[in-house]
């Protein structure tokens, strides 16, 4: 199963639109999906001129859902910082 695959997968048929962003029937997280399927053929543009996405998920309970991509809560990783090495030496830095 390829989450960029342009055809849906079956299971995607039966999939209800979750209010919030996790399983509605047993509340699971979008990050413990058993398969997702990401529909980029149509998306849809909001009033800013942003895309957004169906994201498709079949949670390990059975139930297949779906929510928008802009409705998807930050990621963890995204406040942590980075130590990002450099390749090339800061000529400012005092040695």
């Amino acid at each position: 199963m390829e989450a960029f695959d342009p055809n849906p997968p079956q299971w995607t048929l039966a999939a209800i639109h979750a209010k919030e962003f996790n399983c509605p029937t047993c509340r699971a997280l979008s990050k413990g999906a058993k398969n997702v399927w990401i529909n980029r053929r149509s998306p849809v543009y909001t009033e800013d001129h942003r895309r957004k996405w169906q994201e498709f998920y079949e949670c390990e309970c059975g139930q297949a859902w779906w929510g928008w991509s802009s409705d998807r809560p930050p990621s963890e990783l995204a406040n942590q910082e980075r130590d990002i090495p450099r390749i090339f030496p800061n000529p400012f830095d005092d040695f």
